[in-house]
């Protein structure tokens, strides 16, 4: 195996040579995908949802939620790196394409999702 021969490294993300990065992807880190996760299963235990999918490109890095796994996604989280020192990195999309919320903190951000409690008669 020669110096020229293309590798990928996993651990960065990486295509090229050993000496050069020239690809790399967005991703969510552990502690993101655990807020994710937590907030994620909330809704499945309640029954709001089932399916769920991961996307990573250069640019971002999305979480979809979906109802059924047949349907579009209800919501997508996502993590952009070139909005973070303006709007933040962080936001949650509905399925029409509108912003519910955008910011720094992800727990902040994914309090829109967040099941309200029901009042009920007794």
């Amino acid at each position: 195996m020669s110096d020229l021969d293309p590798i990928y490294d996993i651990r960065s993300h990486t295509t090229g040579n050993r000496n050069k990065q020239t690809a790399t992807q967005v991703t969510f880190d552990r502690k993101e995908l655990n807020i994710i996760l937590s907030v994620y299963g909330n809704r499945v235990a309640s029954g709001d949802w089932r399916d769920y999918a991961i996307g990573f490109t250069r640019d971002k890095a999305i979480f979809s939620i979906y109802r059924r796994h047949s349907e579009c996604p209800l919501y997508r989280i996502e993590k952009d790196p070139k909005l973070r020192r303006k709007q933040g990195a962080f936001s949650v999309v509905e399925q029409g394409g509108r912003i519910l919320k955008r910011g720094h903190d992800l727990g902040q951000v994914l309090k829109v999702l967040a099941k309200k409690p029901k009042l009920t008669i007794i």
